[in-house]
């Protein structure tokens, strides 16, 4: 399989240190899909750090949090004393 061309040149290493067992299994990961080690690592970070990424945007909740939840969301409590004096000041400041 021939390397894959990307829109940016490659620009920066990294380095690492490796287990001779990790690498050896990395190879031979690298090997059956066709790809150099080099792309098939750069893949596979990529792909990991994607999910990362993704995975800071997801709320998980029980089954309980997710009724409270929504329990909030259609009967919310009343504003306090607190809110209702930040709302006034949020209004005053933007108002000007």
């Amino acid at each position: 399989m021939a390397r894959p061309t990307s829109a940016q040149p490659r620009t920066h290493r990294i380095e690492a240190r490796i287990a001779p067992k990790a690498l050896a299994l990395i190879k031979r990961a690298a090997e059956a899909r066709g790809s150099s080690l080099s792309d098939f690592v750069v893949a596979a970070a990529r792909d990991a750090a994607a999910r990362e990424l993704e995975e800071q945007h997801i709320i998980r909740l029980s089954a309980q949090e997710q009724r409270k939840f929504v329990a909030l969301l259609l009967k919310p409590p009343k504003p306090s004393r607190a809110l209702k004096r930040a709302a006034a000041a949020h209004a005053k400041l933007i108002r000007g």
